[in-house]
């Protein structure tokens, strides 16, 4: 018991906050000198019901408490603790500390940060995805062991989840994955371990190392050069870095993970660059032309009239305001552009023969730096509502997802709702509505938190 407090008093002098799980009982680290969003995140992650970050730095632990946690404040650290088997959480069997990168994160392919692309690196092949669409792991050996667990942001680092099955060669569990980046450790004999096969690890911040699995969800393919000694793809998605591609069937292929977004691109052919022929989309960088390729969703800019005009285009954020980039094709009664955006919020003008204008059949708009734009979001995962105020001119949103301008989001009315719908991140926001100006917290969200100024703000997570 001293040696688990010297280290535990050891632990807490390197690290700020943190979940700890140790022999039975769950342990929450609060430095009070954190922001109040990684405070709620952490009890949040750490099931503490009721308690907020605000009332834990006002020293009201009556939720938490009252929810059977023990609470001790010392200086700048309070801890919160109680027994496991009264949670009935994950036991572990030796200690185990969540640190901020995993708990803030959580289960999202790609995350925690948005990777533009990735390979795998095995020494031996341990994960490999099968005909059925599973991902298989495999642990050679151990086989006498009596439990061999997977454990990873895949299953919120679970230690009752991810039990594989021993087979006459090792340990195998198959599941099903979306594309993107996954970390993952395994736990042999009670032990936690990287996967000792697999050449790609990070730091998990403790000091230690999680494995690195990327699911694949793009190949790159080049038809032809069945005697060239080289063949490899470069593009803006790795910074000109090469990517081997192995001949199969008569066809050069490179596999790799590639998160959505617009990217340039070219073929190696023994050390010679060329585009890719099976792809008519072309741009020019650095008087250098390269294959153009657009993974996201399908959108269709549409500008009806103007049929007069000699030239139209559309630009925005998710072209770097490029504004001789995409023309529009007129049509009979406008202008037309079909076009592939990744996931994410945009704003946007069209430049009718050099005159910037917003888009007159898009009610959405938002005004920064005393200009206003049009907006667009691709694929979103919330939809703000506001009922009632029907005699209002304008709503808007705002919140700390736009630095609380002022302007916010402009909503748009319909019936006897005012709706906008945003892409946010996994994370903890804050926000209001603005009513012809006069703010007022989010009536349809009981959740929110006192501010400075003595008038609250609406409180939204994003899992």
């Amino acid at each position: 018991m001293l040696l688990m407090l010297c280290s535990l008093t050891a632990a807490i002098a390197q690290k700020r906050n943190r979940i700890m799980m140790l022999r039975g009982h769950i342990m929450l680290i609060v430095d009070i000198n954190t922001s109040k969003t990684e405070i709620d995140s952490l009890l949040k992650v750490g099931g503490v019901t009721g308690q907020t970050a605000d009332m834990l730095l006002h020293g009201n632990y009556k939720p938490a408490i009252k929810d059977g946690w023990n609470v001790k404040a010392k200086k700048n650290i309070i801890k919160l603790d109680r027994s496991l088997s009264d949670t009935g959480q994950n036991t572990q069997i030796t200690p185990y500390l969540l640190s901020s990168n995993v708990y803030k994160n959580n289960s999202r392919a790609g995350y925690p940060a948005d990777v533009a692309y990735g390979v795998n690196n095995f020494s031996r092949v341990t994960v490999h995805e099968l005909p059925s669409g599973l991902t298989r792991f495999f642990v050679p050996g151990n086989t006498q062991v009596k439990r061999v667990q997977l454990s990873g942001n895949f299953n919120n680092w679970s230690t009752i989840k991810g039990n594989m099955n021993r087979t006459d060669s090792g340990w195998v569990y198959d599941m099903r994955l979306e594309a993107g980046k996954y970390y993952y450790k395994l736990i042999i004999g009670g032990n936690w371990t990287a996967d000792t096969y697999n050449n790609l690890t990070e730091d998990d911040g403790l000091g230690n190392t999680n494995s690195v699995y990327y699911r694949y969800n793009y190949t790159f393919r080049l038809a032809g050069y069945p005697s060239a000694r080289k063949v490899s793809v470069t593009g803006t998605f790795n910074k000109g870095a090469e990517i081997p591609m192995r001949l199969k069937d008569g066809l050069w292929e490179g596999q790799l993970y590639l998160h959505d977004g617009n990217y340039l691109y070219r073929f190696m052919v023994n050390g010679s660059p060329i585009t890719d022929p099976a792809n008519k989309l072309t741009q020019k960088q650095n008087n250098v032309l390269n294959s153009v390729l657009l993974m996201g969703e399908n959108i269709t800019f549409k500008l009806n009239g103007y049929t007069n005009a000699r030239k139209v285009y559309v630009t925005g954020g998710f072209s770097n305001w490029d504004a001789d980039m995409l023309p529009l094709t007129k049509t009979a009664t406008g202008w037309v552009l079909p076009y592939t955006i990744s996931a994410g919020n945009y704003q946007y003008k069209f430049i009718v023969d050099g005159q910037w204008i917003t888009d007159p059949a898009n009610p959405h708009q938002i005004s920064t730096d005393g200009k206003t734009n049009s907006f667009l979001v691709v694929r979103p995962n919330r939809t703000f509502t506001l009922k009632g105020y029907s005699a209002a001119h304008t709503v808007r949103l705002t919140g700390d997802f736009i630095n609380w301008n002022e302007q916010g989001y402009t909503l748009e009315h319909r019936g006897d709702e005012w709706t906008i719908s945003l892409r946010l991140k996994p994370g903890k926001y804050l926000y209001k509505f603005l009513i012809d100006g006069n703010w007022i917290l989010d009536p349809g969200n009981k959740q929110w938190e006192q501010n400075q100024f003595g008038t609250g703000n609406s409180v939204l997570w994003i899992e």
